[in-house]
């Protein structure tokens, strides 16, 4: 039986940041025989522009339910030092990246832990930078990584995927079992119920 589990997410996704937790359990207690692969789904194009003062109220009121739901632990301070802009295709682009190294998923860590614990911003590229050297990536081959076509494309393919798949957002799940594809739900707080949603499947 071959089966994958497709983790659909943006790095810069607060719903994201709160799964992790749940997300992490979820991993380390998946079946040996399902293979994992991580899907971005680019929550918001590339954009030089400041983002609107409403809007940033609204994402950091996001923050605090999060926070308050969860337990999540967030640094307030981004939005106090830093100028928003809602754009993170070059967060995703630097997940990609850092998948020709093998560091899809310590970049994502990292850029999580750079945006919403140390109020850094991973809408710049230097910010990015600085977080792969960080994180003991090869920085010229980042670079270049960033900016070749094959990443780009790699890109467009996974937000394209996520559409034909009609994910209802991210963080979402999404086992193919023999070509069947099953939307796994989401439980924020609870590992078992995703892990046996996924084992029932599989029989």
């Amino acid at each position: 039986m071959a089966a994958t589990l497709f983790y659909v997410h943006d790095p810069m996704c607060s719903w994201c940041w709160g799964y992790k937790p749940t997300w992490d359990r979820v991993k380390q207690q998946l079946p040996g025989n399902i293979a994992l692969e991580y899907v971005v789904g680019g929550l918001a194009p590339d954009t030089d522009e400041t983002m609107p003062e409403s809007l940033q109220q609204n994402i950091e009121s996001y923050w605090h339910k999060i926070q308050d739901q969860l337990g999540t632990a967030f640094n307030f301070d981004f939005w106090r030092i830093n100028t928003p802009r809602r754009s993170t295709y070059e967060s995703c682009r630097a997940v990609i990246a850092a998948d020709k190294q093998g560091m899809a998923e310590q970049m994502i860590e990292a850029i999580q832990r750079a945006y919403y614990l140390e109020a850094r911003n991973p809408s710049e590229r230097k910010v990015l930078v600085d977080i792969a050297r960080e994180s003991g990536l090869d920085v010229a081959d980042f670079l270049a990584d960033l900016d070749e076509a094959d990443t780009e494309i790699r890109l467009l393919d996974d937000i394209a995927m996520a559409r034909r798949w009609q994910v209802p957002g991210f963080p979402a799940l999404v086992l193919i079992v023999d070509d069947q594809l099953h939307h796994i739900a989401v439980d924020y707080k609870d590992a078992d119920k995703t892990l046996a949603e996924i084992t029932a499947l599989l029989k």
